[in-house]
C-alpha cells in the first residue's frame, strides 16, 4: 500500500438520488415521502429560463417548511452552471435563506478544479456570515469532455468535494456521441460505450476518497434496462444512481443494497480473519476459498453500506 492515502471524505447513503425540478412544488412535496436516500432540487437543466427565479423561491420555501431530516433525506441543490448569470444568486439566496437544511451543493459541468474553487469560496463566506450550523459539502458533475479529461485533477481538489456524478446526457453531447436514449446503449457499439468514462471517474473517486454516483437513465418506461444499467455501474464500484422518475427509486435501492447473503458472508469473513490473526496467521479459509486482508477490506465495504441502511431506517 502506498504511503499516500486518501480516506473516504464523507460516508453518505446514496443508493438512489431523486432529481426534482424546483419549478414543480407538487413534485417537491411528493419527493419528501419517497424512498429516495438523496434528493437533489434542480435549478439547472430541468428548469426553463423563465422559471429559474420562481424555482429558487420554491426550493427555499420547501427547505424551510418540510422536515427533511425527519424523513431520512439527504438534500442537495443543483445550481446553474458557472457560465450563467443564475449561478451566484442560486448559491447566495438558497444558502442565506435555507442553508441550514442543505447538505451538499451539486455543481454541474465541472471542467477544471477552479470551477469548484469558485463555488466553494462563496459557500465559505455565506457559512461564516450566516453562522450556518454545519459544513456544506460539494459534489461535481462530470459531464463534458473537458471534465473527463481533468477528472483526476478535479477529484484531487482540496476542500469540500465529496462525490463525483457521471452526467451521461451532456457527456454524450460534448463528445458528439450517437445515443438512442439517455444512458442507454447504442447497438452499433460492441458493448457499453459508457464503461470507460464510468470506470475512469470511479477510479478517480476511489483514489481521492470520494463517492462515485451514476447519473440518469432516460427511458423510465423500461425498468429492465434501468436495472441493467445500474448493475453495470455497481460492478465497477459505483454506489448509487439517479432516479429521474419515482418508479426508478426502488430499482436503484435494490441494486445498490448488498443482499443479506452478501452481508452475512462479509461478517463471517471478518470473524474468520480475527480467528486466524489470533493464531498468528495472515490468511484463512471460508467455504473452501482463501480469504486475506484484501477480503477484509471488501467485506468492510459491504458492512458499511448495510449498517448505513439500517441506521437510515432507524
Amino acid at each position: 500500500m502506498s504511503y499516500t492515502l486518501h480516506p473516504l471524505k464523507r460516508q453518505r447513503l446514496q443508493r438512489s438520488e431523486l432529481a426534482v425540478p424546483g419549478s414543480s412544488p407538487a413534485m417537491i412535496d411528493k419527493a419528501a415521502d419517497s424512498a429516495a436516500d438523496y434528493i437533489f432540487f434542480d435549478l439547472e437543466d430541468a428548469v426553463a429560463p423563465p422559471d429559474k427565479i420562481k424555482a429558487r423561491a420554491n426550493i427555499i420555501q420547501a427547505l424551510n417548511d418540510i422536515d427533511w431530516k425527519a424523513k431520512g433525506k439527504t438534500i442537495s441543490i443543483r445550481i446553474n452552471g458557472l457560465d450563467t448569470h443564475y449561478m451566484y444568486r442560486d448559491v447566495v439566496e438558497v444558502l442565506e435563506q435555507a442553508g441550514q437544511h442543505v447538505d451538499t451543493i451539486l455543481v454541474p459541468k465541472v471542467g477544471v478544479p477552479a470551477d469548484l474553487y469558485t463555488v466553494e469560496t462563496m459557500v465559505s463566506q455565506i457559512e461564516e456570515a450566516c453562522a450556518l450550523p454545519h459544513r456544506i459539502g460539494m459534489e461535481a458533475l462530470i459531464e463534458t469532455a473537458l471534465g473527463m479529461a481533468n477528472v483526476e485533477a478535479i477529484a484531487a481538489a482540496p476542500g469540500r468535494l465529496e462525490a463525483l456524478h457521471f452526467g451521461v446526457a451532456d457527456y454524450a453531447a460534448s463528445n458528439r456521441a450517437r445515443t438512442v436514449v439517455i444512458g442507454g446503449l447504442n447497438p452499433d457499439y460492441p458493448g457499453d460505450q459508457w464503461h470507460f468514462a464510468l470506470s475512469r471517474m470511479t477510479v478517480a473517486c476511489r483514489a481521492y476518497g470520494l463517492r462515485a454516483i451514476d447519473g440518469p437513465f432516460g427511458d423510465f418506461s423500461d425498468p429492465d434496462a434501468y436495472i441493467a444499467s445500474a448493475r453495470r455501474a455497481a460492478a465497477l464500484g459505483i454506489e448509487g444512481k439517479w432516479a429521474i422518475h419515482p418508479s426508478q427509486i426502488d430499482l436503484a435501492n435494490d441494486v445498490f443494497s448488498p443482499p443479506e447473503t452478501e452481508v452475512t458472508r462479509a461478517r463471517r469473513i471478518i470473524e474468520e480473519l480475527k480467528k486466524a490473526e489470533a493464531e498468528g496467521k495472515g490468511a484463512a479459509s471460508l467455504d473452501g476459498k482463501m480469504i486475506d486482508a484484501a477480503s477484509e477490506r471488501m467485506a468492510n465495504n459491504v458492512i458499511a453500506v448495510a449498517d448505513a441502511i439500517v441506521a437510515q431506517h432507524a
